[in-house]
């Protein structure tokens, strides 16, 4: 057995946003500002992470996310990243949505979940820095 993957993370200042748009649509011009921000297009949808000030009115999407990054860079031989974290926080009954980049990973918490997070990944033993909104 391998031992467990233990991580610094920080917790992005800004409040962020998952939308929805059809799979065909063009990105949007409001995803390119904010230090964050994700775009994945899909057989399905075209899904955005970002800042939620940027996202319009009339965009379907769910607001009121925290962002926690994995200071990476983190090696892709790695093994159990993302199960290090999910595993307490699904125990502590705290939602995620996982995110990959090139160089590391990030997870969005619902807000008011927030605080529970914190605990339970410290109590895991990962170390937790939060930044000032």
């Amino acid at each position: 057995m391998s031992p467990r993957a233990l991580l610094t993370l920080s917790i992005l200042p800004d409040h962020y946003a998952i939308c929805r748009l059809d799979p065909k649509a063009a990105v949007p011009e409001w995803t390119s500002s904010g230090d964050f921000v994700s775009i994945t297009r899909s057989a399905g949808e075209l899904s955005i992470v970002c800042p939620e000030k940027n996202v319009p009115r009339d965009v379907i999407g769910e607001t009121g996310w925290r962002t926690f990054k994995c200071e990476g860079p983190l090696d892709f031989s790695l093994a159990g990243i993302v199960v290090s974290l999910a595993e307490p926080l699904a125990d502590a009954g705290v939602a995620i949505f996982p995110i990959a980049t090139h160089d590391t990973d990030y997870l969005l918490i619902r807000e008011p979940q927030l605080e529970i997070a914190i605990e339970a990944l410290t109590a895991y033993g990962h170390a937790v820095r939060v930044q000032p909104t």
